[in-house]
């Protein structure tokens, strides 16, 4: 798989550039910045579209996280912002006031993953509401053993590690788990580097964690997923492409995002990259260990794009278990 290990790399991370790049090239670049969950698709797709046009364009992809993303994204200092929760009404807002308008288009499909040490020999499956009596904030500094959360799970410390606050997949799991977009406890490892996570959990049998399924992928030797079992289920369901297409991964399987500024698409090199990437993304999506949508999705966003379909269709407030083709039917938002 193309990219994740580069992540550990300090500083600022760019995609490669594939050829040398010829002077002309020095007004050719394309910015991406965002979420380290769809960071993996992003590089994918910079790496083969760089190859594409032999070192005409260079796209360098960083890693802020969605949160961070979007304030670099508000303030024109990028051209895509990777996006793994739709953009909130704030930074709607802080958008509007610097005048940047943008195209919102969903890439692919991701299954949050919650993990442990393959040592762990307790947990077979989570409930929700076992994750949420570890996850919520009235949990901290109270729940601190496996016990507290099952009985029947030996008394021994629990150790989380999650995303951090500027990470859309923070604020999509707080929603789903807990009720609330961001109410989580503080106590636990956060980084909005995910290799910092499958680090912490692949080096505690007393760990927990959660990121996007790609990590999971690249680092199955030495994890296990769990499977989930959803409010009013009693069956747990481990995430694929098979259960997050069919619907049964719930309810942490959501739609992750491109934005593309107004301002940048009227420039060559940005309006080939962005069809690029939606036209070979069933493909990358894949590649990286995420779910592509339909073949209808991604015609829709590119229909969306080619028409500068501006705005939002969620108008700056997350929605759990929402349909794409809805949500690229809305008429958006700014």
């Amino acid at each position: 798989m193309k990219g994740l290990r580069q992540l550990a790399v300090a500083g600022a991370v760019s995609a490669a550039v594939l050829a040398p790049v010829p002077a002309l090239a020095q007004s050719k670049i394309v910015k991406i910045d965002g979420s380290s969950t769809v960071y993996p698709i992003s590089e994918a797709v910079a790496e083969e579209f760089q190859k594409a046009k032999k070192g005409a364009v260079r796209v360098t992809v960083g890693i802020s996280g969605t949160g961070g993303g979007f304030k670099k994204f508000c303030r024109g200092e990028s051209d895509i912002s990777d996006a793994s929760r739709p953009i909130l009404e704030k930074e709607m807002k802080a958008c509007a006031e610097a005048g940047i308008r943008y195209v919102e288009l969903p890439v692919a499909f991701d299954a949050l993953t919650v993990v442990i040490h393959p040592k762990n020999s307790w947990v077979k499956e989570f409930k929700v509401e076992e994750l949420k009596k570890m996850w919520e904030p009235g949990a901290q500094g109270k729940v601190t053993t496996w016990n507290q959360v099952n009985p029947a799970w030996p008394k021994a410390p629990l150790k989380l590690f999650g995303p951090g606050a500027d990470s859309g997949t923070f604020d999509y799991f707080t929603d789903a788990i807990n009720g609330k977009e961001k109410a989580s406890r503080g106590d636990f490892t956060a980084s909005e580097d995910d290799n910092v996570l499958v680090q912490g959990v692949s080096r505690d049998v007393n760990a927990v964690g959660y990121f996007g399924m790609a990590y999971y992928v690249e680092n199955k030797d030495k994890l296990k997923a769990v499977p989930i079992v959803s409010k009013g289920s009693s069956k747990g369901v481990l995430p694929s492409l098979e259960t997050v297409m069919d619907g049964s991964y719930q309810p942490l399987a959501r739609p992750i995002f491109i934005y593309v500024s107004e301002k940048a698409m009227g420039r060559p090199e940005v309006k080939e990259l962005v069809e690029f990437y939606l036209k070979n993304a069933p493909k990358l999506t894949r590649e990286v260990g995420y779910v592509p949508l339909s073949q209808q999705h991604y015609s829709m966003a590119l229909k969306n794009f080619a028409s500068k379909k501006l705005g939002t269709g969620f108008g700056g407030k997350p929605e759990v278990g929402v349909k794409v083709e809805e949500l690229l039917a809305r008429a958006p938002k700014l």
